[in-house]
């Protein structure tokens, strides 16, 4: 009778780690969709219609979601902060697409076109996408303060697509390697997001053409 109840037993948590699982790839799915196949088909598109402030504004969010490509590159060396990382970017992005007092009134005044609204619709999904997305992964920061739960197989599930990544385009180096360019990228972030907040925020303050 000891083998039915340890069945029994792990039932319920093999069942929430596929689950998650599926969440997890459907998540990254949605941000290859939403944060990188949309904006640059936008920002192609922005540029052939020569639309100068969707296309800044596009050139603004592509900046600041490189974060979302940095956190992927955390993930495959297995650093705990990459939670904190997809957090940030979750959190950044809606913010570079309405901070900006006149690109928002520039693009209120134009004319309706067919660029127009899909931009907007997108900004508008890919905001709602990513306060989703912010909300569900605080559930998960303690990932990045414990290294109990790193290991966990809750945590390691996020990596799981990362690693795939790494498989297919950096197959030949080793997850260190390739994390190293992760490391880089996050510092170089890091020092041009505090010389925004810091200099050219107060100089310019919330207009992105000045």
């Amino acid at each position: 009778m000891m083998f039915p109840l340890l069945n029994l037993s792990w039932a319920p948590v093999t069942a929430n780690l596929w689950t998650l699982d599926k969440f997890v790839w459907a998540d990254y799915r949605l941000a290859v969709l939403f944060t990188v196949f949309l904006p640059l088909i936008l920002l192609v598109w922005a540029f052939v219609q020569q639309a100068a402030a969707i296309q800044l504004l596009l050139t603004i969010y592509w900046k600041v979601a490189s974060l979302l490509m940095i956190t992927v590159y955390l993930m495959i060396g297995g650093f705990s902060f990459s939670f904190v990382a997809g957090l940030m970017a979750r959190l950044l992005i809606p913010i570079s697409l309405w901070f900006w007092e006149d690109l928002n009134e520039e693009i209120r005044e134009q004319r309706p076109s067919a660029l127009r609204f899909v931009f907007v619709a997108w900004r508008w999904a890919v905001t709602v996408y990513s306060a989703i997305g912010a909300v569900f992964l605080t559930f998960f920061l303690p990932c990045a303060f414990s290294a109990t739960r790193l290991t966990s197989a809750t945590c390691q599930a996020w990596r799981q697509p990362p690693l795939l990544y790494k498989e297919i385009l950096h197959g030949s180096y080793t997850n260190g390697f390739v994390a190293f360019f992760g490391i880089v990228g996050l510092i170089v972030y890091l020092l041009v997001l505090a010389y925004f907040v810091f200099i050219r925020l107060g100089r310019q303050g919330r207009s992105a053409m000045s």
